[in-house]
């Protein structure tokens, strides 16, 4: 007996990504060009028994392609976990699918195919390929689709350069009017609404240097030096002469809430440079204080800037009683605004510098602003994602730059 498939119906312009066979292919496409139906498409190693893994940015976008997937490929199911997004075909083949907020789940599968869906989205993205994404296809010579919607110049851009100096790779660039379902008059009227960065960006996928971000030369800023501990100061010569001067700190706390994460950012006054931070989840309210007390007995602040909100009141309370210099923030609409701002402009200006690490860079360059009915801007991380080192540095740079961190630090003998 035969079984037929639904599958998508290409159309013309995606015929040539499904038909490529470089090892691994880079789709830089417009919004609606029909990156989803790809996923589809592309799984067509399972109905030859192979394993393919697809891989998106949040567990959140990955639900609704992952229902579509599954309701196309049924009729040959043969064992569905939804739990494990694990779904077994009577051809022998295998699909799972994966969030890259947690990509070292996926270490130890072997796949034909990964399939990295909303690749620019992904804060995790060059970890997760680097460490865990292209060990798995190492057993079965896999290969890679990796598409999405540019978003500035971070991962996915180096990884859709890749084609101009190494055989095994290949980029597709398509905007959203090559899809030719779309109505051209709606795009067109995107082009009159739109920034024009935005346009660029989302219908045209332009890699644009921090195009609608708000957080700009990111990348520039880049350049701190991570510090286990205070450095040792200079000390003056026989003349008195050539004395450095002492660091000192501030430290900006955004406690975590259910799924997020609770970050403690150390902010050097000196050099105005982010030297070390800690970032954990899911443990309790004890263990947290815990980890804050032991990045503050190596570096003793000045100041300790902390969101109030929600359950860090109890949390605070204890810190000062124990003596800690805690400063409380109370985070509304117009206090996160005027952190938010203050901070871009010091990425802006160049008075601040951070370490080159993925994850605090990946939220940085993520971040956005939606202007409201009311004319006031609403600063988030996109849905689905994390802002929680954004919030805990704009804490951190809001401390430095208050007048009563410039004074001797009363807290210490």
């Amino acid at each position: 007996m035969s079984i037929k498939l639904e599958l998508p119906n290409p159309h013309i312009n995606q015929v040539p990504i499904i038909l490529d066979k470089h090892r691994y292919v880079v789709e830089n496409c417009g919004r609606r060009f029909g990156k989803s139906e790809l996923d589809i498409l592309e799984c067509d190693p399972v109905l030859h028994g192979y394993p393919v893994g697809i891989f998106f940015p949040t567990y959140k976008m990955l639900d609704e392609v992952w229902r579509r997937i599954t309701s196309v490929f049924m009729p040959i199911c043969i064992s569905l976990n939804k739990t494990e997004h694990r779904m077994e075909l009577s051809t022998g083949g295998v699909i799972e699918a994966w969030s890259l907020e947690d990509p070292d789940k996926a270490r130890g599968r072997k796949y034909r195919r990964a399939i990295i869906d909303e690749a620019a989205m992904a804060q995790n993205l060059e970890y997760a390929w680097q460490n865990v994404i292209t060990k798995c296809l190492m057993d079965l010579h896999g290969d890679a689709r990796i598409k999405s919607t540019p978003k500035g110049m971070n991962f996915f851009y180096r990884l859709a350069q890749k084609c101009n100096s190494d055989s095994d790779w290949k980029t597709y660039h398509y905007t959203t009017y090559d899809n030719p379902y779309m109505d051209k008059a709606e795009i067109d009227g995107q082009r009159k609404s739109d920034p024009e960065s935005v346009f660029n960006q989302e219908i045209m996928a332009m890699f644009l240097e921090e195009a609608g971000m708000v957080f700009r030369k990111v990348m520039a800023a880049a350049v701190a030096t991570w510090q286990d501990r205070p450095p040792d100061v200079a000390q003056p010569n026989e003349f008195g002469e050539g004395a450095g001067e002492p660091h000192r700190y501030v430290f900006g706390v955004d406690w975590g809430k259910s799924n997020d994460w609770t970050v403690v950012m150390v902010l050097d006054l000196l050099t105005r440079e982010i030297v070390n931070y800690d970032r954990f989840n899911q443990i309790d309210y004890h263990v947290q204080r815990q980890r804050l007390e032991a990045l503050y007995k190596v570096f003793k602040p000045d100041i300790i800037i902390a969101e109030r909100n929600a359950m860090g009141d109890p949390i605070i309370e204890e810190l000062q009683r124990s003596g800690m210099p805690v400063q409380p923030f109370t985070t509304t609409q117009a206090s996160k605004i005027k952190a938010i701002e203050d901070l871009s402009l010091a990425f802006e200006q160049g008075d601040i510098k951070i370490p080159n690490d993925q994850t605090l860079i990946s939220e940085l360059q993520s971040y956005a602003g939606e202007r409201l009915p009311s004319g006031l801007i609403r600063y988030n991380a996109p849905e689905g994602m994390h802002d929680d080192c954004v919030m805990a540095l704009a804490l951190a740079w809001q401390g430095c730059a208050r007048e009563t961190v410039i004074t001797e630090n009363p807290f210490y003998d």
